[in-house]
């Protein structure tokens, strides 16, 4: 891998981490990090873009593979009675909602109407501590299902370098990158634990374990003894075949270089 790959994300998303662990594994591969708004997802994937982190909901005419989820919080002044909660049930309080959430569509100018006391907000706590607003606290919203963060890109901007870049980001050790020995698994998949032996190959068809004993108990010792020996090498071959890692990449993958080498 040569070419740049450019990773955008919604304000509140760091991926610093991610971009560490990039840098000491594929140093040759220039990583370029571009922070944008978070109405503006389709626009960076339809430009310099490879990859998105965005919140829930993209298009669904982009890729995309669950992360994590956010927690929904309330954020007040830090005189407001409800700070003394360890969580805010809004549906049992008389207070006013300034905004709604999950996400505010300006968080700046919401959280300065809360700063004003005109009342509070609801937003992913991830915001809200970017924000860094010291006259205000954040208590968790109670039952609140939170906002999830998500890896979005386009089909035609899928390549063996932006797989890579998944695998960093769930966790792939360097071993079994695919610089390594490993194959990148499948997208679709977040918790999928690697491949499955062939039920086919467990050795028991014709020549096999135990069907090869029947087969030559009618037969002259000679031809038992054969008979055990093929089935044992029925074994040993099936056991190879179900142990074949399964390439489970992306269908249809463009072989050409990512935006940033165009």
């Amino acid at each position: 891998m040569t070419e740049a790959l450019t990773i955008a994300f919604v304000p509140g998303v760091s991926p610093a981490k991610w971009a560490r662990v990039w840098r000491e594994r594929f140093p040759g591969t220039e990583l370029r990090l571009r922070p944008i708004g978070a109405d503006e997802v389709d626009d960076a994937l339809a430009g310099e873009a490879d990859m998105v982190f965005a919140r829930e909901p993209v298009s669904d005419r982009h890729n995309a593979i669950p992360l994590w989820t956010e927690t929904a919080v309330v954020a007040m002044p830090k005189d407001s009675p409800l700070s003394d909660l360890a969580e805010v049930d809004l549906t049992t309080t008389d207070v006013h909602v300034v905004d709604a959430g999950p996400v505010p569509a300006d968080v700046d100018a919401t959280l300065d109407l809360v700063e004003a006391n005109v009342g509070v907000a609801i937003l992913p706590q991830s915001l809200f501590r970017a924000a860094s607003r010291k006259d205000l606290v954040a208590r968790t919203l109670a039952g609140a299902p939170g906002t999830r963060i998500l890896l979005a890109w386009r089909t035609e901007d899928a390549s063996e370098t932006t797989e890579e870049f998944i695998g960093v980001v769930r966790g792939r050790t360097a071993n079994s990158s695919r610089g390594g020995q490993d194959q990148p698994g499948g997208t679709d998949r977040a918790d999928d634990g690697g491949s499955r032996p062939s039920r086919g190959a467990s050795g028991r068809g014709s020549g096999g374990g135990s069907g090869g004993g029947k087969a030559t108990a009618a037969n002259s010792r000679t031809t038992a003894k054969r008979g055990a020996t093929k089935g044992t090498s029925g074994k040993t071959g099936g056991g190879k075949a179900g142990r074949g890692k399964v390439q489970r990449g992306m269908k249809g993958k463009p072989k050409r270089g990512s935006k940033g080498n165009r």
